[in-house]
């Protein structure tokens, strides 16, 4: 990496910090207006009063929110989430245990993304205004209406309960076993994200086809195949990685759906399990790993830009 590219990633590094900063205020004091009580429900609907007040106390739940919020940013800053009110074991076990499957998943997601994507961009492309094109755009059209949640439980009926070709839920142990236990879930979110990958991709290698340059290779006799490769392709993928790089928040967003569909192990199931049990410091923890994971991939993705076209500079 050189001066200018390390340069750029400190300073979007520095300014993490106060990012962060903001978003724990907010989920801090947003996720306390959720009804419900944390010791209520910890110890059930049929818990005396006096005990559920004990818990609250142990807890430390019974001090105003300010307090509250400065006990808890010490301790993050000294590199604790704090603990599960519910499963009773540090926050950042519990995500270190999760965190290799939700982003085993966003990887997944993203290479069967691309693999579906550039080849009916290409298609749709060199067929314009065809058949084939309409129906492919249209087919977007109608992927992009669909809930996650809604596909998935096709997907499920489909092709593991009636057909038995995947398993309906779980993650595997093994990385073959791991390929075959996501393949659905990350079909699942394909769905919505490879329109609006091929969108963008089949008007820049329709405006790229026409372009001097690649006149002049199929006037030098270069296969059709090679002019599609190395000149067409070649430009017309660069956006796509930008539109990776902003989109991963909202892959994130779709495998914590689709993680709490499928049954996978991953920090989406845990989220929305802390939500319902009312568990905070999973939430907040969960939440500031989410934008972590945001800002980084999309840090990595301007440097990354600027690798695949050097004319690119950062600021």
């Amino acid at each position: 990496m050189d001066i200018g590219r390390l340069q750029y990633a400190v300073k979007h590094i520095v300014s993490l910090v106060p990012v962060l900063l903001g978003i724990s205020i907010i989920t801090f004091f947003m996720i306390r207006l959720i009804p419900g009580d944390p010791a209520q429900i910890l110890l059930g609907p049929r818990a005396n009063p006096e005990t559920v007040q004990r818990v609250t106390e142990r807890m430390g739940l019974d001090q105003p929110l300010l307090n509250q919020y400065l006990i808890y940013m010490q301790n993050l800053f000294q590199g604790n989430m704090g603990d599960s009110i519910i499963i009773q074991q540090p926050v950042l076990t519990l995500i270190g245990e999760r965190l290799d499957v939700t982003l085993f998943l966003v990887i997944y997601t993203t290479i069967l993304s691309v693999l579906i994507s550039v080849p009916i961009a290409m298609w749709s492309a060199v067929r314009k205004d065809s058949l084939l094109d309409n129906g492919f755009r249209a087919a977007s059209i109608t992927g992009l209406s669909m809930p996650s949640f809604w596909i998935g439980i096709l997907l499920m009926l489909l092709l593991s309960i009636k057909v038995k070709l995947f398993p309906v839920s779980g993650y595997g142990n093994t990385f073959t076993e791991h390929l075959r236990h996501l393949f659905l879930p990350a079909l699942t979110i394909s769905f919505s994200l490879t329109p609006v990958l091929i969108r963008p991709l089949r008007t820049k290698i329709i405006t790229i086809l026409s372009a001097e340059f690649v006149e002049a290779a199929r006037a030098r006799g270069i296969k059709e195949s090679q002019v599609m490769i190395k000149h067409v392709l070649r430009n017309a993928v660069l956006g796509t990685v930008t539109i990776l790089g902003v989109n991963v928040g909202w892959l994130l967003g779709g495998s914590v759906i689709v993680e709490t569909v499928f049954s996978v192990p991953g920090l989406g199931q845990l989220l929305i399990s802390s939500i319902l049990t009312r568990d905070y410091p999973v939430i907040q923890g969960l939440v500031l790993v989410f934008a972590a994971l945001v800002i980084v991939v999309n840090l990595l993705t301007d440097i990354l830009y600027t690798i695949l076209d050097p004319r690119v500079k950062l600021e």
